[in-house]
């Protein structure tokens, strides 16, 4: 006989039912395919893949990681086989292997960029796109599309023209006032925002005077940003009606009940991967834990529950 659960941990994010809250973030979890000796995939509530260009790309010259205190420095540069490779070799694996919802991440130099990927992935199998706008805008010499409202809000219009897929779009911590952003955003037809990205920082070798990174600075990711991450997820749940995916430095299941109350419907779990590799299970056991202790039947239960001063 099969034993129902006593909880139920689905979440629905976009109009996408996911299993359970905990994602694999972009980046740290590549494609799934160091992890299948471990466990299933479809234990993962989803998986958000490797971020996806145009072409491929070999990524930034290294040293290109630095260990940081509670946490890391990463400016690994979108190393990538590139979408139609993704599209021929990695998605139906990810689909062979039982991965529940499958979320494309995908980077662009040009809105163009953004839209042909977007395009290119409108009829497969990946039920969502998640778009990184902390790429570089090339018109624009170099700032990220994520900074201004007018360039994330001219990136996701762009795609939301080229796919029928539901869009997420990610955004970048490093602004005044991101609100602003996730309402930009929004107005030009996001289904949903995840944030935060990482942080820019840098660190210096103090024997060779030198930065550690190849590239000078790169992203902070890690328990370190948390705090900053519910801030965000926080301000953002509360001006905007579209769905938040909360991430950055969660490292525990408690992080992720902290994130889910601020407002997050769905958490991804990245730099936590890295030291290790079952992270997300143990997350979702403790959720499954929190929920049984404090009469919990149901994740929408909680999220948003947090009562400001």
């Amino acid at each position: 006989m099969i034993m129902k659960k006593k909880w139920d941990l689905t979440a629905t994010v976009a109009g996408v039912t996911f299993p359970n809250p905990v994602i694999a973030a972009s980046g740290v979890y590549g494609f799934g395919e160091y992890y299948t000796d471990l466990y299933p995939l479809s234990l993962l509530g989803g998986i958000s893949c490797k971020g996806l260009t145009l072409h491929k790309r070999q990524g930034n010259t290294p040293p290109r990681v630095a260990e940081t205190p509670a946490g890391m420095l990463n400016s690994v540069g979108l190393q990538n086989p590139g979408v139609d490779t993704f599209i021929e070799k990695h998605l139906p694996r990810l689909k062979r292997e039982g991965a529940n919802i499958i979320i494309a991440n995908i980077a662009g130099d040009t809105p163009e960029d953004y839209a042909e990927i977007a395009s290119k992935l409108d009829g497969t199998d990946v039920d969502m796109l998640e778009v990184n706008i902390s790429c570089p805008n090339v018109k624009k010499g170099g700032a990220a599309w994520g900074v201004s409202c007018e360039g994330a809000a001219l990136v996701t219009k762009t795609v939301r023209t080229a796919t029928k897929k539901p869009i997420m779009i990610k955004l970048t911590p490093n602004v005044t006032d991101i609100t602003e952003i996730a309402k930009a955003v929004e107005s030009e037809g996001a289904d949903a925002v995840s944030l935060i990205n990482t942080l820019l920082g840098m660190r210096i070798d103090i024997r060779t005077k030198r930065p550690i990174l190849h590239r000078n600075v790169g992203g902070l990711s890690g328990p370190a940003v948390f705090p900053v991450a519910v801030r965000m997820v926080w301000q953002v749940v509360n001006a905007v009606k579209i769905d938040v995916v909360g991430m950055g430095g969660i490292n525990s299941a408690e992080d992720a009940v902290e994130m889910m109350l601020a407002g997050a419907k769905a958490v991804q779990i990245g730099t936590a991967i890295i030291s290790d590799p079952l992270a997300p299970l143990k997350i979702i056991g403790g959720l499954e834990h929190y929920m049984d202790i404090n009469g919990i039947k149901k994740i929408d239960e909680f999220v948003g529950g947090v009562k400001p001063w």
